[in-house]
C-alpha cells in the first residue's frame, strides 16, 4: 500500500513538474515555430497589374479555272495588346500599347503586298483621387505607323504615290484634366487644356500638306494645337466568352475652328470559342478636318485626269479568325 501510495505521488509530482515546463500552449509555440522554420508564405503584391493579348488572323482564297470570276488572295494579320496599372492608395497609372500589322498579297503585281492594317497606339494617364471616384490627371498619347502607305489602284499599290509613312503622320498629345472612374469598366476623361502635335518628319516632307500644315508652310514639321480633350472607355462582357470593348477620343482646337471637332472611335468584339482561337470583329472611324483625303480620277490609260483633296470620315473594317494568347 506505502509503495502503491509512493508511486502514485511521484507520477503526481512528474505530471505537475512536465505540466508547468511543457503546457499546449508551449505545444502551441513549438508547433509554431516548426512551421515558420519550414514554411514561409510569401505576400502577393497587389500594386501593378500587368497583362496582354497576341494574336494572329489568316485567311486565304485560292480560285483556279473559277467560273464566277474573283481574285486568289491571302491575308495575314499580327496584333499585341498589352498593358500595365498601378494602383495604390490615392494614386493611379494606367499604360496601354497596341500594335498590329496586316498584309494582303492578292497576285496582281508580283511582289506587291497591300497594307491592309498598320498601328502604334501607346498612351499613359496617371492620377491622384480628389474626391470620390473623380480623379486629378493627366495624359499622354502617342499614334502613328510602321511602314509606307500608297495609293490602291484596283488592287494595286501606286508605289509612285505614297500617302504616309513612320512618323509621317504622327500625333503626339499631352493633357491635364479631370478623370471619372466609377468602376475599372468605365471612364471618362476630361481636359479644358491639351496639346496636340501633328508630326510628319522631314523625309516625308512632301505629304505636310496633306495633314492640315498647308503648301506654304512645307519647312514645318510640327503641327501644334491648343484645345480641350476628351476620351471615354468602356468594357462589357457579353456573354461568357465574349467582350466588347469601345474608346472614343474626341479634340477642339481652340486656335483654328473650334467647332470642328476631330474623332477617333474604335470598336472590338472578341469572342473565345477554343482555348487559343478567338473572331475578332474591330469597327474604327476617324475624322481629322486637318487631314486631307486626295482621291484621283484616271483615264483610260492610267493617267490622272483631275485630284481633289479634302477631309472625309476614314472607317477601318477588320474581321478575323484566328490564333490568341492572353496573359
Amino acid at each position: 500500500m506505502k509503495k502503491l501510495l509512493l508511486v502514485l505521488l511521484s507520477f503526481s509530482a512528474v505530471n505537475y513538474a512536465f505540466g508547468q515546463d511543457f503546457s499546449s500552449k508551449d505545444f502551441k509555440e513549438i508547433e509554431d515555430k516548426k512551421n515558420q522554420s519550414t514554411l514561409v508564405v510569401a505576400e502577393v503584391d497587389t500594386t501593378w497589374k500587368s497583362g496582354g493579348l497576341l494574336g494572329f488572323n489568316a485567311s486565304q482564297t485560292l480560285l483556279s479555272n473559277w467560273a464566277a470570276g474573283g481574285q486568289s488572295s491571302i491575308t495575314g494579320t499580327a496584333y499585341v495588346n498589352l498593358f500595365r496599372n498601378y494602383a495604390k492608395n490615392s494614386w493611379t497609372w494606367d499604360n496601354t500599347l497596341d500594335l498590329s500589322y496586316g498584309l494582303l498579297n492578292n497576285g496582281i503585281i508580283e511582289g506587291n503586298n497591300v497594307k491592309i492594317d498598320d498601328k502604334i497606339d501607346f498612351a499613359s494617364k496617371a492620377g491622384r483621387k480628389a474626391t470620390g471616384d473623380w480623379y486629378y490627371s493627366a495624359l499622354i498619347n502617342f499614334r502613328s505607323q510602321f511602314a509606307p502607305g500608297y495609293e490602291v489602284i484596283e488592287g494595286a499599290e501606286n508605289r509612285s504615290n505614297k500617302i504616309s509613312d513612320f512618323l509621317a503622320p504622327a500625333f503626339a498629345l499631352v493633357s491635364i484634366g479631370m478623370d471619372y472612374k466609377p468602376s475599372g469598366n468605365f471612364s471618362v476623361y476630361i481636359s479644358p487644356f491639351t496639346a496636340k502635335n501633328t508630326i510628319v518628319n522631314e523625309a516625308n516632307a512632301n505629304l505636310r500638306s496633306n495633314y492640315g500644315f498647308g503648301t506654304d508652310e512645307l519647312e514645318q514639321a510640327v503641327r501644334f494645337e491648343l484645345g480641350g480633350y476628351a476620351k471615354i472607355a468602356y468594357k462589357r462582357k457579353l456573354a461568357e466568352n465574349a467582350e466588347w470593348q469601345t474608346k472614343i477620343d474626341l479634340f477642339s482646337n481652340y486656335l483654328q475652328n473650334p467647332q470642328n471637332v476631330d474623332v477617333n472611335w474604335e470598336n472590338l468584339i472578341a469572342v473565345k470559342f477554343a482555348k487559343y482561337f478567338n473572331v475578332n470583329f474591330i469597327l474604327q472611324m476617324v475624322y481629322d478636318d486637318d487631314i486631307k483625303i486626295q482621291l484621283n480620277k484616271y483615264d483610260d490609260a492610267g493617267d490622272i485626269t483631275s485630284t481633289k483633296s479634302a477631309p472625309r470620315l476614314q472607317i477601318r473594317q477588320v474581321f478575323g479568325l484566328g490564333f490568341s494568347y492572353k496573359f
